[in-house]
């Protein structure tokens, strides 16, 4: 796309975390945005964007007919954004609905840009500091990174056989005003104490929301792009254990030699390996899964200089601002003290 020839968008998730920054700087950018959105679900403060709402189930096809009429660009962001679940609530809402959704833009739509994880490259036991885009992507039964993963699959059959123009981004953890990494830190850290595997000593692999949109901006607006995977983590290098101790900070709470309780990686998996799929099983949310644990427990700090080489992004907003823009929203939404 280039700025003279503006094109139409559309955003699945649009309502979501990462879709409501990226709707933003689509609409910014003067693109002509449409989001999808669930039935009933709140859409008024995409609508005072200018974002005009389609409505409609990913997970079922025929709800989804003719979404992709006029449309150029697919974002497709929408999926099941959370550590605990069945095989078949993953599959059906991220595996299942990408079907349904490639199914419709093939076609009618020129470029589809999926949101994957850098989960799909597979978590586990080994850290995945340096792992590039070409090197081997795997299973590991954490049913979210196992669905993605399926799902990239997809993406790149449709692009191989000349059906649409795909682009894959994994990013890492994902902060800022309202993420769930931002969130479940406040709500855990109002514990009274707040384990740590390996005492929190392993690099978080964070990535601002707003430097990911950056990433997600080039990667449907470069043709450099097409057909590419790209890694998205800020250089930030911040531990765990500093990051909550950092967003501590932001909401008031003094740190205690009790706060932090340090877990061995190996223990915490093994019980993750057991209680995860049980309270799967009898749908009872836990954090203690093997998604958070190789999250966490591990160094995720995959390679991003394919990203940096072919679309020249980088890490524009640095993690000090990022902190300072997730205090203001702290405050505004009353979660300090």
């Amino acid at each position: 796309m280039s700025d003279s020839e503006k094109k139409s968008i559309l955003v699945t998730g649009a309502g979501g975390f990462i879709g409501s920054f990226l709707s933003k700087r689509l609409v910014d950018e003067q693109y002509a945005v449409t989001g999808l959105a669930m039935p009933g679900e709140n859409t008024t403060r995409l609508e005072k964007m200018g974002v005009r709402i389609l409505r409609g189930d990913l997970t079922k096809p025929d709800a989804i007919k003719g979404i992709c009429n006029g449309i150029d660009v697919v974002y497709h962001l929408a999926a099941r954004v959370t550590y605990w679940g069945t095989r078949k609530d993953f599959y059906d809402a991220i595996y299942e609905a990408t079907k349904n959704l490639l199914a419709e833009a093939a076609g009618s739509a020129n470029r589809f840009i999926y949101t994957s994880s850098v989960v799909a490259t597979g978590l586990g036991p080994q850290h995945r500091k340096g792992q590039k885009e070409e090197d081997p992507a795997r299973k590991t039964g954490i049913y979210y990174g196992d669905a993605k993963l399926d799902a990239e699959g997809l993406v790149m059959e449709f692009h191989r056989a000349g059906k649409i123009s795909g682009t894959i981004i994994r990013p890492t953890n994902v902060i800022g005003p309202g993420s769930v990494w931002v969130r479940d830190a406040i709500d855990n850290l109002r514990k009274p104490f707040l384990p740590l595997i390996d005492g929190g000593m392993w690099s978080a692999s964070l990535v601002y929301v707003e430097n990911l949109v950056d990433a997600l901006f080039l990667a449907g607006t470069r043709r450099e792009a097409e057909g590419q995977i790209y890694h998205v983590r800020d250089d930030c290098g911040t531990t765990w254990r500093q990051y909550f101790e950092d967003i501590a900070g932001l909401i008031g709470k003094k740190i205690t030699p009790i706060t932090f309780t340090s877990i061995p990686f190996g223990l915490a998996w093994a019980g993750a390996g057991v209680i995860g799929p049980v309270c799967a099983g009898l749908h009872l949310k836990t954090t203690l899964t093997r998604h958070n644990v190789g999250m966490m427990g591990r160094d995720n700090d995959i390679d991003n200089s394919r990203i940096k080489r072919d679309l020249g992004w980088k890490t524009r907003v640095p993690y000090e601002e990022a902190l300072r823009r997730i205090g203001a929203w702290i405050k505004e939404a009353g979660l300090a003290g």
